[in-house]
């Protein structure tokens, strides 16, 4: 499985182990002002590891709703889905970006290092939260 953490300035990238045990991050990819571009990076990701689905953290509201991000997040999806016939899955990342945040500064990171890894983090806890959840696949 991959998994997407979507922004509006970057993505971040993780892969599950072929044992299901573990996520690990692939990259933070810089968005371009092209959503078609974007995707094209991300059909290449794809492509390389062969998933059978594809994980996209869904930014919601505290109150469970949809906001904003949210739907960019779905449209960037129905972007990726017109070229790509895998399965494709969302899954609540509330305070994900939080948490990747207090590992980094646990870590004592700078803020000029955090920026670089902090959306592959936040990938990997989506993809390890939702395998968490769903311990047979």
């Amino acid at each position: 499985m991959v998994a997407l953490d979507v922004g509006d300035k970057r993505i971040g990238v993780a892969v599950s182990d072929p044992l299901w045990i573990t996520a690990q991050g692939v990259e933070t990819y810089w968005r371009t002002e092209s959503t078609k571009k974007d995707v094209a990076h991300i059909l290449e990701i794809l492509d390389r590891y062969k998933p059978c689905r594809l994980l996209l953290g869904l930014p919601m509201n505290m109150n469970g709703t949809v906001g904003e991000q949210g739907e960019k997040v779905q449209r960037f999806a129905e972007a990726i889905r017109k070229q790509w016939d895998g399965e494709l899955l969302f899954f609540d990342e509330r305070l994900t970006t939080m948490a990747a945040r207090r590992v980094l500064l646990d870590a004592d990171l700078s803020r000029g290092k955090q920026k670089k890894v902090i959306d592959k983090l936040a990938a990997v806890l989506i993809l390890q939260g939702y395998m968490d959840s769903h311990p047979n696949g």
